[in-house]
């Protein structure tokens, strides 16, 4: 059974579970599944969404699929990862790479969704996540509402009860140039999903020091944003890392604060480019290869550590999250009254027998939220 935080509907009054609809896409024959219902558009109502990246292997097999009700496959197809979701209940949804060059022509726009709205119905897919971080003003901006609004409304009416989202910056002021009509957006779409990772993209006040991937407050601020624009919070996913950066310090003070190298970036010349993008397995073995106590930033929520790079003779101080400061993020977006949380992304974990427990731990975590 699933979790009791779902909402099952839609199924009848008197059923009690319900996986998929009875809508039929394509030919049963063609169906890869165990079982031909497993490839009908699920049909089932959430309360909370916990939304999920996956990027390829064969990991997804020992995801908490107690937990997910939604995965973007943002690596190729994988027919097992569609028939595993739908067993479970949870939506798959395509990723979708919308050409923004050419966004103001109608035709362009019906032509690339009619494609989408086709290829997923070949692969039984249950929507589609729009994911675009090109550099927008906002009279190119209305444009992608159009196409987000016009995706919307063509898989609703192709696929009953699929869903279309959108990723966001994790904040709307314009990041990396990203100057979109977000309540737009959030009216276009079923959900938007808040990237709040990768907030150090461009430094513009302070030092050019290492940083928290996610930090706290910043965090919060970047999301408050979006609600201060009138977006309902029932709109909004919390996308948090599951991943962090490793810098390499110029220099490292007394006190612990290492300086790293400049590294333009959209004109900026301090970035997180400088450090090199580590997943939390990495970073765990990196640990206990080297018998490393990390440290915890308070004003941040998050932990990290500074370490010896003996090859390159150089320190190095790694700033990430664990399931101790993700569930800071988590508890806020409960706060908030969040439609859901999710990452970036599931395959950033050790699922062999030896990293087993502390995968659960980073999966335990979403239970703060639900």
């Amino acid at each position: 059974m699933k979790s009791s935080f779902r909402c099952l509907v839609l199924c009848g009054v008197f059923a009690t579970v319900c996986l998929v609809s009875a809508v039929k896409i394509v030919d049963k024959v063609d169906c890869p599944c165990s079982k031909q219902s497993l490839c009908q558009p699920v049909n089932i109502t959430y309360e909370k969404e916990i939304f999920v990246f996956s990027v390829g292997g064969k990991d997804w097999a020992k995801y908490d699929w107690s937990l997910i009700t939604t995965v973007a496959m943002f690596g190729d197809y994988d027919p097992g990862l569609m028939c595993q979701a739908h067993s479970a209940g949870a939506r798959v949804v395509l990723k979708g790479l919308p050409p923004v060059s050419n966004l103001s022509d109608p035709s362009a726009r019906k032509a690339w969704i009619d494609q989408q709205i086709a290829l997923a119905q070949k692969q039984y897919m249950d929507g589609i996540n729009i994911d675009t971080e090109d550099a927008l003003n906002s009279s190119e901006a209305v444009y992608l509402t159009k196409l987000v609004a016009e995706a919307r409304d063509a898989f609703h009416k192709a696929i009953p009860h699929s869903q279309v989202s959108f990723d966001v910056a994790w904040s709307p002021d314009c990041i990396d140039g990203r100057c979109y009509d977000y309540p737009g957006l959030a009216k276009a779409s079923d959900l938007l999903f808040v990237m709040s990772y990768d907030e150090q993209g461009q430094i513009l006040e302070g030092p050019c020091i290492a940083k928290a991937n996610s930090p706290y407050k910043k965090t919060a601020t970047g999301v408050q944003g979006f609600l201060d624009m009138g977006i309902p919070a029932q709109k909004l996913v919390l996308g948090v890392p599951w991943y962090g950066y490793d810098y390499p310090c110029v220099s490292l003070s007394e006190d612990g604060v290492c300086t790293i190298p400049f590294h333009p970036y959209r004109g900026v010349n301090c970035s997180d480019a400088a450090g090199s993008q580590k997943c939390y397995n990495v970073i765990l073995d990196l640990i206990e290869t080297m018998e490393i106590t990390p440290s915890w930033n308070d004003t941040y929520k998050a932990p990290y550590f500074t370490y010896f790079n003996e090859s390159k003779q150089e320190f190095h101080q790694v700033w990430y999250d664990n399931p101790v400061s993700l569930t800071y993020r988590y508890k806020y977006a409960k706060d908030k009254g969040f439609l859901g949380v999710g990452m970036w992304e599931a395959d950033c974990l050790d699922y062999s027998p030896a990293g087993a427990a502390a995968s659960q731990a980073m999966w335990n975590a979403f239970n703060s939220f639900l």
